[in-house]
């Protein structure tokens, strides 16, 4: 059976999130903003097959196909099958990103010792309490509150929920940070992080974006937006801020998760791509969960039957 997927749209938000909201998956690959607004550099496909969302896209400049994990109320197994044998037909074993220990659980429960588990570290998300971030209580998080106090002494602002109208002038504030922080190692990646934002920016009511602006004399000096990954776990895409306003950082964080709903116990402020600073400021917010991610490879049927008979020697060896 040929799986009948189709490239990722705004159109198909409705659709996308009516599987993503429910799942108890919170990983940031789950955001329907982060499949539309990255799709120009994944060619992001999905299809909906026995009430499964399927989801494919490419790796290594387009040349290989990998996965996302399947989600919904269909048979796992035999939706693990379909993209399997989607895989085979374009000459890969299966390849899935982005798989968590509660996927890799499910995986294990259908299809036990059949995948290869590689851990990413460069790509565990950072999930944190909505409640840690925004009430920032206690003495591990007094360094946060002083760079705060510092900049409501510095400054008088205020706190502005992102709207249309808000849009050129946080894309000129990006274009500032993207000036101000690019360099020759990292000119590609950054360039690709600007084309998602511009996109997510222009199209933020029709992604269910919500976001928030730090405003200091008439002028946005900090902004972040994001949306669910799931009923309980709120996604953080993106932060950026002029670093010139001392505690900004900590300002933009704190005011955007303090008028999150309550509704979301968890926020999930992505990955740190191997940067040591990005790790730093991170770790320095304390995660409840570092949630680990890994790569997860179907064994060939060669791998399956000398694995079996390494279990069957090793049986016999005991028993005798």
């Amino acid at each position: 059976m040929r799986i009948p997927f189709k490239p990722i749209s705004l159109q198909d938000k409705e659709i996308i999130t009516s599987f993503t909201y429910p799942s108890e998956l919170r990983n940031c690959d789950f955001s329907f903003a982060n499949m539309c607004s990255w799709r120009f550099l994944y060619d992001s496909e999905y299809a909906v097959i026995n009430d499964s969302l399927l989801i494919r896209f490419k790796i290594e400049d387009k040349s290989r196909i990998a996965y996302m994990m399947p989600v919904g109320n269909g048979d796992l197994k035999a939706a693990l099958e379909l993209i399997e044998a989607d895989s085979l037909e374009h000459g890969h074993p299966l390849l899935m990103l982005g798989i968590t220990p509660d996927a890799k659980m499910m995986l294990e429960e259908v299809l036990p010792g059949q995948f290869h588990y590689i851990p990413e570290r460069d790509y565990f998300d950072y999930v944190y309490l909505r409640e840690d971030l925004s009430i920032l209580r206690g003495k591990k998080y007094q360094s946060k509150r002083n760079h705060i106090n510092t900049f409501k002494k510095k400054y008088r602002f205020e706190y502005m929920p992102i709207t249309p109208e808000l849009v050129p002038e946080c894309l000129e504030l990006e274009r500032k940070w993207y000036k101000a922080n690019r360099t020759e190692e990292d000119k590609e990646e950054l360039s690709f992080e600007r084309r998602s934002i511009t996109y997510a920016l222009e199209h933020f009511n029709e992604l269910g974006l919500s976001g928030g602006a730090i405003c200091v004399e008439h002028q946005i000096v900090a902004f972040s937006f994001g949306m669910p990954i799931n009923h309980n776990t709120f996604g953080v895409h993106i932060e950026k801020a002029d670093i010139k306003y001392d505690g900004v950082y900590a300002v933009i964080n704190q005011e955007f998760t303090s008028h999150l709903s309550e509704q979301y116990v968890y926020v999930n402020r992505e990955e740190d791509l191997g940067i040591p600073g990005l790790r730093q400021a991170k770790l320095s917010y304390q995660p409840v969960i570092l949630l680990e991610k890994n790569v997860a490879v179907k064994k060939t049927h060669k791998e399956e039957k000398d694995g079996q008979q390494r279990a069957n020697q090793t049986v016999m060896e005991n028993l005798l």
